[in-house]
């Protein structure tokens, strides 16, 4: 037996969770050929028309996107409206260079400058480019805009690529290929965000060449254990099947619970809520199956806006954005989390530029606190929202170290309630709770007036583990149910429980199956996850039966 016909297993990072079997398509780098050169003034008409072409496909498929989708594609089709960025390749090409070769040159001095940002949210943004640099390749080359699933098998397959830009992951058809496995890749990238808000199973960062790795070889993608299988043996593809099989039936059982509320073993309910990072996710959510919203991720809608329009939402549009998410929940209570812009989310014209760690800068109610202005213009839009809908409306600051930057912003608050009164406009006071993911705040979590608490469970493990959590060689540190980490959230939950107010949790743990029995034997009894894992909450806290 060859090593090519033999198991092999190549450890990866979950992206998005899940379990495929099926061959695999291997979509490796090919070169694209170009017509022969012409004089400069002809490269260049070619070079712009294929600009506008790959710009033209890249609004098609952004017409057919949902807006959380939409938004991805929005930087690279600005990007391609601006004459500055393919004004380097022109000058190349008046000096000789054949369109194909200066856009080449050109956009990888560029690709080469995001590739070397210390801030993940730019390193990111790097893979945009170079999707963008191969579609006007492909364009000059007349090849249209093909998905690369063209040459895929009939049957069911697994994605194979070093990197996925967010368009192509539009353009692949993901009943054909249901899962992908990236060498690249990040879970704070747009395409992981894509493939969690799908249901596609994605491993990323993959310890395999591609030419380790043959189209139509049978694999398993094991989006729960992190890992490829490629030829895996007769005994363990059988196990897997039957594991597949077993999953169905989850999938099933969890869409059944699905109407019901969350109820332990022993009869407990526990609140279930949802998170939002775009409105739009809400159009499919049943409200009914859910007990509110636990956490509307505001920055979202800044970025989108921003780079549309920009400029950031101003307050009428803000006002819509809320009342639009608080008519949907139907009466369900729906928390709103103010403005959460730095780390790996940098706001241009807000956010400071050049933090040597943006981790542990001027980041969610830091930033706002330095911007009185655009904070005090959100504090209105969300007391006049609060004003005339029937589901209650809680307000929630983000990144509180201190009390007295809980003391500041309801000052502010109350600031904004003051002067919505004298000028006549119907307003209500929110409640005003705050995320608890410093660590600071959470040993001395007794000291802050906050009406709610909500456990913001990414961040706490970071900042308790001291690890990135986008760091590969980091991944066994960066342990949700670490000791310390839970120690925390039972400290949390002890301190609501004694002063009769909300703790919540709305990180990733709420939505990680693994992690419900920690967090009830830890007391919470309130949680907030991607509208995806209802189901599979429902499931995990049915099994729950208490501590021992």
């Amino acid at each position: 037996m060859s090593r090519m016909d033999s198991e092999r297993v190549y450890p990866a990072i979950v992206a998005s969770p899940g379990l495929v079997l099926g061959p695999l398509y291997v979509d490796a780098v090919r070169s694209v050929q170009t017509a022969a050169r012409s004089s400069p003034a002809e490269e260049q008409a070619r070079l712009e028309a294929a600009a506008v072409t790959a710009r033209q496909q890249l609004e098609a498929l952004a017409g057919g996107q949902d807006a959380d989708a939409a938004e991805v594609l929005e930087f690279q089709i600005e990007l391609l409206g601006d004459p500055e960025l393919i004004a380097p390749a022109g000058a190349a090409i008046a000096e000789g260079a054949a369109a194909a070769e200066a856009w080449t040159e050109a956009i990888g001095s560029l690709i080469a400058e995001y590739d070397s940002e210390e801030d993940d949210y730019f390193r990111a943004r790097a893979a945009d480019l170079r999707d963008l640099k191969d579609r006007v390749l492909r364009a000059l080359a007349d090849e249209g805009s093909a998905a690369a699933d063209a040459a895929a098998p009939d049957s069911i397959g697994i994605y194979v690529a070093e990197e996925l830009a967010p368009s192509r992951f539009l353009e692949i058809d993901w009943t054909r290929f249901r899962g992908a496995a990236l060498t690249g890749g990040s879970t704070a990238g747009h395409v992981a965000i894509l493939a969690r808000a799908r249901g596609v199973p994605m491993l990323i960062g993959l310890e395999a060449p591609l030419s380790a790795l043959g189209s139509g070889t049978a694999a398993v993608l094991d989006a729960e254990q992190g890992r490829l299988v490629v030829a895996p043996e007769a005994g363990h593809l059988a196990r897997y099947q039957a594991r597949a099989a077993e999953r169905e039936i989850e999938i099933e059982r969890e869409r059944a619970l699905l109407p019901n509320p969350a109820l332990t073993a022993g009869g407990e309910r526990v609140q279930l809520l949802v998170n939002i990072d775009d409105p739009a996710v809400i159009d499919a959510l049943d409200p009914a199956h859910c007990d509110g919203i636990g956490l509307t991720r505001t920055e979202l809608q800044f970025y989108g806006l921003a780079e549309r329009h920009g400029a950031l939402p101003d307050e009428d549009m803000q006002v819509q954005l809320y009342r639009r998410i608080l008519t949907w929940a139907s009466g369900r209570p729906v928390t709103i989390r103010t403005l959460d812009a730095g780390g790996d989310k940098p706001l241009d014209g807000l956010t400071l530029k050049g933090e040597t760690n943006p981790f542990l800068g001027v980041r969610g109610l830091r930033l706002s606190l330095a911007h009185p202005e655009v904070f005090l213009l959100q504090l209105r839009a969300l007391a006049r929202a609060a004003a005339d809908c029937e589901s209650p409306l809680k307000v929630m600051l983000p990144m509180v170290t201190a009390p007295w930057e809980m003391a500041e912003a309801r000052r502010l608050l109350e600031e904004a309630l003051a002067a919505l009164r004298v000028s006549g406009v119907p307003a209500a006071r929110p409640a005003l709770g705050m995320m608890v993911e410093v660590p600071a705040a959470a040993l001395g979590i007794g000291r802050f007036d906050a009406d709610f608490f909500s456990i913001g469970s990414n961040d706490l493990i970071q900042y308790v583990t001291a690890t990135n959590r986008e760091e590969k060689a980091l991944g066994r540190l960066y342990d949700p149910l670490d000791p310390g980490v839970l120690e925390l959230i039972r400290r949390v939950a002890a301190h609501g429980r004694d002063s009769g107010r909300e703790v919540s949790l709305c990180g990733d743990m709420a939505s990680d199956p693994r992690c419900i029995p920690a967090l009830l034997d830890a007391g919470l009894r309130v949680l907030s996850v991607a509208p995806a894992a209802l189901g599979r909450t429902k499931a995990a806290i049915a099994a729950w039966g208490g501590k021992g």
